[in-house]
């Protein structure tokens, strides 16, 4: 009778640390790295450097004014209040506004917010759609004189938006448009250059072998475009409306020339009539703040919720 071991399990080798290894890392323990440490700390106090007048703004709104003085040195809120809030929304009276370091003048921010919406969101929507199919016409459709033509589309970039404000004032004048919203649309509803260039480089690197299938079954390049391009263009579009929304909502010049009027004021236009109105020379800088803080709101949730956006087309080749 014959017995048989079972056999054994063979155990990894295991690697021997060199010498080396072992004089570098006394312990088991990595050394510490002076570089690695330096870069944390430098993108620590870079991010506390960009961080930190939001921080303020945000402090300086749970302020009272007759605190901000006498507390200017201090990192928390000086006598803690929402008051500076209720003043923006106008829950306060003109009273209690007075006491509290306000001019108690009435505003109608929201009235002011409404037109900023209105204003950011047309403005947007329109600049997005004509510009991309500007886009598309320069990337794919061949024509005498492209080039040139969009060559001069980026020179334009180069004119300061102040030379133009004047003859578009005088246009928006004579047509009567002023203290409407039209009148304040009308000169960003069609395309921008950016716009135009930002869409065509997308276009350009996009992937033609289905609109050449497409081109073959009959399809025209107006179903091209919207049932092929379009939906492979969602990421830079969204990039793209991002981009116009902020610029659009922080425009601050043309809606003072032409939106004088309550109807027609927007919120940034109304933030400067607000600091105006300041009690006594002093400017209310608690409610200024917390105004400031509300107008910036639908900005950061818009950024919040589409950033990544921004982040994934950078290196979108435009090919699904």
């Amino acid at each position: 009778m014959t017995t048989t071991k079972a056999p054994v399990p063979s155990q990894p080798a295991t690697r021997r640390r060199p010498l080396q290894d072992l004089r570098r890392h006394p312990g088991g323990t990595r050394p510490f790295n002076w570089r690695r440490t330096i870069a944390w700390v430098l993108l620590g106090l870079a991010i506390a450097v960009s961080i930190l007048p939001f921080y303020w703004v945000l402090r300086t709104a749970l302020s009272t004014n007759g605190s901000l003085a006498a507390n200017s040195a201090s990192l928390l809120p000086a006598d803690f209040s929402l008051n500076a809030f209720k003043r923006v929304f106008g829950l306060q009276t003109a009273a209690e506004a007075i006491a509290d370091g306000g001019s108690g003048a009435s505003i109608n921010f929201w009235q002011y917010l409404g037109n900023s919406l209105v204003f950011s969101s047309i403005t947007t929507a329109c600049a997005v759609f004509f510009s991309s199919m500007a886009a598309y016409a320069f990337s794919r459709l061949h024509w005498k004189g492209r080039n040139a033509v969009f060559s001069l589309f980026l020179a334009t970039m180069l004119v300061p938006p102040i030379f133009t404000a004047l003859p578009n004032f005088l246009l928006i004048k004579n047509l009567g448009l002023l203290n409407s919203m039209l009148g304040l649309v009308l000169p960003y509803l069609f395309m921008t250059p950016f716009a135009i260039f930002f869409m065509r480089q997308f276009f350009l690197n996009m992937s033609r072998e289905v609109e050449e299938a497409a081109m073959l079954d009959g399809a025209k390049h107006w179903r091209i475009f919207f049932q092929i391009v379009m939906p492979n263009a969602a990421a830079p579009i969204a990039t793209l409306a991002l981009l116009t929304f902020m610029g659009q909502w922080n425009e601050y010049f043309w809606p003072l020339l032409v939106g004088t009027s309550e109807e027609s004021r927007v919120l940034t236009v109304g933030l400067g009539v607000f600091k105006s109105q300041s009690p006594q020379g002093a400017p209310d800088w608690s409610g200024l703040m917390a105004a400031t803080l509300v107008s910036a709101t639908p900005v950061l949730i818009l950024f919040a919720i589409f950033g990544k956006k921004i982040v994934n087309s950078i290196g979108f080749n435009g090919t699904k």
